[in-house]
């Protein structure tokens, strides 16, 4: 690793972390409802929403009632995408000269439940077919209620964990407006200002058509970039105004909004474990959680910048690590504005998180990082993750680490104070097995139909196998990113892969709030000699080694057929 990439990566962790701490306590301040220096411009908003809206912001909500606020929430904004989507050409600012690929009702019902799941998986190509009104009006506002929400959820995990003998959560509704309010608004308008000054566009100018030099003509669109660009980022949500997405000059300029863009995916799902420490009471719990997060993440990005800066052994003599052909190791696919490191580094946030906003094609990895991003995928979008989502999913990875090692001293289970009993651990399993269940079951659909294999119009083999798997893992983990080689823009995959999106947003959202719903229902207990520290060393690397064999029983078979296959075969 050359002295470049590793001060860019090192810089970046360094940021993510000094910025735990206050991000953190911000965070648990705007949610416990204390004091804060926005609260002058917010409060008199938020009490404007709650009288428009008529919500009882003194009412709190049950696991149930939660978890119900939270499933129609999204499927009404899915319902509003839609109908957008479909009359867009009867709406302003639609361009049909250039907006030229039809929006089918299977491809506008994919968009709606992708952006309203913070999945964002697109399969449609940005400045050809979404007008400036169905950009703003349709997927930038659902960038922010669908991270608001997902923001929500987090939350109320939190409080489940935190409070004893209580039957509520608090109220989605007060929750969604604060994240809001208080956290995602102001963080979009301040990036998106960078971003403006960095030379992204702001505007609803109709698309420029420029005559170049070989004398054709070459069409530039332009539009309200900025606006969606840092808060698909921000909300965990992912997805380009352009095809390209992140790799586009418009999206992503230079190598500081590269950077920017990438923080603002990470900082506030890290900050999130401060916040749970913060709630709990009980900080060495919150700093466990970001340290395993951080290491895990250290690990993939290493792995990554590993097997990018190999060359193709059939460019240049096999074995080889650099030549004069292949300097920067293997270039095919990554912005030369950014070099592998750029793109590296890009690959591992976005493939942690819920936001695939890729900065190059993924489907030029070698086959070694085209696994490395996999396996960040179906871990299940712990390291970080998406927006409130990564933190209960290593929470509840934690408490199954928990429930493992009480049955090996024979004690009954605790996390936090709280026993683990068979109704929380139905809650657990039903989380644990949703994953495996839907992301296999659909890629089996896939590669025995003809519809599904259909798909493969570039590559089959192994190659084929691993991106159909990705495209699965990719919707489950509602990340949105990725391999270019599938074409699924038919109804057998819009269908199919609304069915993961649907699965990872709600199927794990609903066991995560039953879940901290009994939690809050119990009194703690005490602690006492035989009780397992959850906030050690020692609990850390029980909680790392349970994610590593637990992802292998799961998907070794599928791993082994698709990117290590395409190892052995191609050596690349």
């Amino acid at each position: 690793m050359n002295l470049h990439s590793a001060v860019q990566y090192l810089l970046f962790l360094l940021i993510v972390t000094l910025c735990v701490r206050p991000l953190g306590g911000y965070m648990k301040r705007v949610f416990a409802q204390e004091r804060t220096a926005l609260d002058r411009l917010c409060v008199p908003l938020e009490r404007w929403i709650y009288r428009l809206a008529g919500v009882d912001s003194s009412t709190e909500m049950n696991a149930a009632q939660y978890a119900t606020a939270f499933i129609v929430f999204g499927l009404a904004g899915t319902l509003f995408l839609y109908v957008i989507l479909r009359l867009q050409q009867f709406l302003p600012w639609h361009f049909p000269a250039y907006q030229t690929t039809p929006l089918s009702a299977d491809l506008a019902f994919n968009t709606a439940v992708s952006f309203s799941t913070t999945t964002t998986w697109q399969a449609y190509g940005g400045e050809s077919t979404m007008s400036y009104f169905s950009q703003m009006a349709g997927l930038c506002v659902q960038n922010f209620l669908a991270g608001a929400a997902g923001l929500a959820v987090g939350i109320a995990f939190i409080r489940g964990l935190a409070r004893e003998s209580s039957k509520t959560l608090g109220n989605f509704w007060v929750d969604l407006t604060r994240g809001l309010l208080w956290v995602l608004a102001p963080g979009a308008l301040i990036g998106s200002l960078l971003l403006v000054w960095q030379g992204v566009p702001m505007n609803f100018h109709p698309y420029a058509a420029a005559k170049t030099l070989e004398g054709g003509v070459q069409v530039i669109p332009q539009g309200p970039v900025a606006a969606l660009e840092l808060i698909k980022n921000l909300g965990t949500n992912g997805g380009g105004f352009f095809n390209a997405n992140g790799a586009h000059p418009y999206e992503n300029p230079t190598p500081l909004t590269n950077l920017l863009e990438l923080l603002a995916i990470v900082l506030l799902p890290a900050a999130l474990t401060n916040t749970f420490g913060r709630m709990v009471q009980q900080r060495r719990q919150g700093w466990m959680l970001y340290w395993v997060m951080l290491f895990l993440f250290s690990c993939g990005l290493i792995a990554l910048h590993l097997s990018e800066r190999r060359v193709n052994p059939a460019i240049h003599g096999a074995g080889s690590s650099a030549g004069q052909l292949q300097s920067g190791g293997n270039t095919e696919g990554k912005e030369v504005r950014f070099g592998t490191a750029g793109t590296v580094l890009a690959g591992a946030v976005t493939s942690n998180g819920a936001t695939g906003s890729a900065n190059a094609a993924d489907d030029s990895f070698t086959s070694r990082g085209g696994l490395v991003l996999l396996i960040n995928l179906l871990l299940g979008e712990v390291i970080f993750g998406g927006l409130g989502t990564g933190l209960f999913g290593m929470i509840m990875t934690a408490v199954v680490a928990v429930f493992l090692s009480g049955l090996m001293i024979g004690r009954t289970p605790e996390y936090l104070g709280k026993k683990i009993g068979p109704r929380e651990n139905k809650m657990v399993v039903l989380y644990a097995l949703t994953g495996p269940v839907t992301i296999l079951t659909l890629a089996a659909a896939a590669i025995s139909t003809r519809a599904g294999l259909a798909g493969l119009t570039t590559n089959n083999g192994a190659h084929g196998l691993t991106e159909i798997v990705f495209a699965f893992t990719s919707s489950f983990a509602n990340n949105g990113q990725a391999f270019a080689g599938l074409s699924a823009n038919t109804p057998f995959y819009n269908i199919l892969t609304v069915i993961a999106m649907m699965a990872g947003r709600f199927g794990l959202a609903v066991p995560a709030l039953f879940f901290a719903g009994y939690a809050a229902s119990q009194k703690f207990t005490p602690p006492s000699r035989g009780t397992l520290r959850t906030d050690s060393l020692s609990f850390a690397i029980l909680l790392i080694a349970f994610l590593i064999v637990v992802t292998a029983l799961s998907y070794l078979p599928v791993i082994t057929l698709g990117p290590v296959l395409e190892h052995l075969q191609f050596g690349i």
